[in-house]
């Protein structure tokens, strides 16, 4: 129920649930329409409820969570990492017996009360590893060979995509997709490139590299900046993404020839769908949880991050720690031309 991004570092946990558990009810309850996105087609899960309960309000959000405790749940596992009491709430009122979470940082009495069994967090090890370590608390073990974050596209979304490029003529070209939002919750968004730095490197890149085309993907929070980096940028060269969901996104990014952000959701989804050159810019959110899972990527490094991410976040329910101006000033340090050379050198 946390980010969207968390949810698809949930599915290979998922798919051992299923592999550990093949006749049981696997159901997923995620908060975002793009979280629902991302597990539709799912074969190792038999539901998918969604609701947004910020949005809902109280009242509401708790009618709907005490209606899934018709489904009588056995177990229910609050998937790393999901700080905020709030989940252990959700999960108390839906009733499963056993309810399992990692422990946090801000863990304190009433979180205990509210499960049943916990577990220690490691942010030396990847998120998806950490939900691994919930399969022994329910009697199961780890059995795949592999394990990947999973997007089961179909060929409607195949479809889509070959259209899009046909369309725009793209075929055969050079095309770096690039994501200048992140999450909108606490303090998040200043973890963000500086949107005057991607509209400069886009000039750098429409001057110096008319073979790279560029593609600015995001949700409608983000179409205020893409009219921001378009004004500056070669309108034949440049062009905003409009998709109906993440799953028409995580297509058409699946074909880009190299991918660039910080760690957003849509860098977890480039890493899903195995795009080529994936790029990351260094945030202090960034962290050994979170680097994107089983895909190849190059690290564009923060000379004040300098792989310190633990010293900014930790998973204690809290904001990035600094000021507004020092976290701006941080990430302002990662320099247009740092970033320009490593995208063309591997273009």
């Amino acid at each position: 129920m946390a980010g969207i991004g968390d949810t698809l570092l949930a599915t290979p946990l998922i798919h051992e649930l299923r592999a550990n558990f093949p006749d049981a009810t696997i159901d997923a309850l995620v908060m975002w329409a793009g979280a629902k996105d991302l597990l539709e087609n799912n074969p190792h899960l038999n539901r998918v409820h969604h609701k947004n309960l910020i949005k809902s309000g109280k009242v509401e959000s708790f009618e709907f969570l005490w209606s899934l405790r018709r489904n009588h749940y056995d177990i229910s596992i609050n998937t790393h990492p999901q700080s905020r009491m709030h989940y252990r709430i959700a999960a108390r009122i839906v009733g499963a017996p056993v309810r399992i979470s990692h422990e946090y940082e801000c863990f304190n009495w009433l979180d205990r009360k509210l499960v049943t069994k916990t577990l220690p967090q490691d942010y030396t090890r990847h998120t998806v590893e950490n939900n691994f370590d919930i399969l022994p608390l329910i009697g199961g073990k780890v059995t795949l060979p592999k394990h990947e974050t999973e997007i089961f596209l179909t060929k409607y979304e195949e479809e889509f995509a070959r259209e899009f490029f046909e369309k725009h003529q793209l075929n055969g070209k050079k095309i770096l997709g690039m994501h200048v939002g992140s999450g909108g919750t606490k303090n998040l968004p200043l973890k963000r490139w500086p949107l005057k730095n991607y509209a400069g490197l886009v000039r750098k890149l429409n001057k110096e590299r008319p073979d790279i085309h560029v593609l600015l993907f995001g949700g409608p929070e983000e179409a205020k900046d893409h009219q921001v980096v378009l004004a500056q940028s070669d309108r034949d060269l440049t062009m905003e993404v409009k998709t109906q969901n993440l799953r028409q996104t995580a297509v058409l990014i699946k074909h880009c020839s190299a991918f660039l952000s910080v760690d957003t959701a849509l860098m977890h989804i480039a890493a899903a769908v195995k795009v080529r050159n994936q790029v990351d810019i260094e945030a202090p959110t960034l962290n050994p949880t979170n680097v994107p899972y089983g895909n190849p990527y190059v690290l564009v490094k923060n000379p004040v991050v300098n792989g310190r991410g633990l010293d900014f976040y930790r998973y204690d329910g809290g904001d990035i720690k600094g000021t507004r101006e020092e976290l701006i000033a941080c990430m302002a340090s990662v320099k247009i031309e740092t970033v320009f050379e490593t995208v063309t050198g591997l273009l």
